[in-house]
């Protein structure tokens, strides 16, 4: 983990930088109009005149919610507030899917810890149903005390992963060497809370403690912006098109950073998982 050089660093450095060019056509969401709760019942909970949203996870059961409508390529941002204290076997997701079982799915996943440990956050795509592609990060600060932002930038060319619009992976469009890409299917985005003991925390080792239950996370200020129009989805946006979503210089250099200190696992660097080779897609990036 980062010591108090690389703090100091972030701190200085990071603050007010802009790592993506600017953009338009956004819409600021409002969770009555723009999601629907799916399950778990009173468990999710829309406070604030749609402004604020809570999932709840019990003994019984999990919470979650999803986009109404769905849309081909843009930008998502949510801002989310992990749940506090002993989160251990405790999974909250924030992603983007189609459906059926040759699916696209984008996933941002928060692995729940014991108190005090840091949180885990997971993240895969998957395209025509195949994932695989798992690339896990610590966060350099606590997620638990704040609400911070979460976003996915998915364009034909690259989909970008960000955590307070600092850019922590990119997955290119790599169709050429036979790596497939989710383009063509449109997606919603989802979220949940739930139960994954058998595997969340240290693999499963340490178990929720459901005398802490009901563990509770928050989101607001969901935002979607169309960075690509397409007439073959109907999507969440309005207005006219971004012109870039790209990552700048500064962007590059934080993304470097962001690989550098925090990430903790690479499916790209693990010859142990691919004997006979790794993945075409991770033998070069321009990032």
């Amino acid at each position: 983990m980062a010591g108090t050089t690389i703090k100091g660093f972030y701190m200085g450095t990071v603050l007010g930088m802009v790592m993506l060019s600017s953009m338009a056509a956004s819409c600021a969401a409002n969770f009555f109009q723009d999601i629907e709760l799916t399950w778990g019942g009173d468990r999710g909970k829309i406070f604030n005149g749609g402004q604020l949203l809570s999932l709840s996870l019990d003994k019984f059961s999990g919470s979650g919610f999803q986009s109404k409508k769905q849309f081909l390529f843009g930008r998502i941002d949510m801002d989310i507030k992990l749940v506090s204290g002993n989160s251990a076997g405790t999974v909250t997701t924030f992603y983007l899917s189609s459906e059926g079982p040759n699916h696209d799915e984008i996933d941002f996943e928060f692995l729940g810890n014991i108190s005090g440990d840091p949180c885990i956050l997971h993240t895969n795509v998957f395209s025509q149903g195949q994932g695989n592609r798992e690339q896990q990060f610590y966060l350099w600060f606590d997620p638990t005390r704040n609400f911070h932002k979460y976003s996915i930038v998915w364009k034909p060319q690259h989909i970008i992963f960000l955590v307070d619009n600092i850019p922590i992976r990119v997955f290119e469009n790599e169709e050429a060497k036979g790596v497939p890409f989710p383009k063509e299917q449109a997606m919603r985005m989802y979220s949940s809370l739930w139960n994954a003991d058998n595997w969340a925390t240290r693999g499963g080792l340490v178990k929720t403690d459901w005398s802490k239950a009901p563990f509770t996370a928050y989101y607001r200020n969901f935002k979607a912006t169309d960075l690509v129009s397409s007439s073959s989805s109907s999507n969440l946006f309005s207005g006219s098109k971004a012109q870039s979503n790209e990552i700048d210089a500064n962007g590059r250099r934080r993304l470097r950073w962001a690989q550098k200190y925090f990430m903790i696992y690479n499916y790209c660097t693990d010859l142990k998982r691919f004997p006979q080779g790794l993945p075409p897609e991770c033998k070069r990036s321009r990032f």
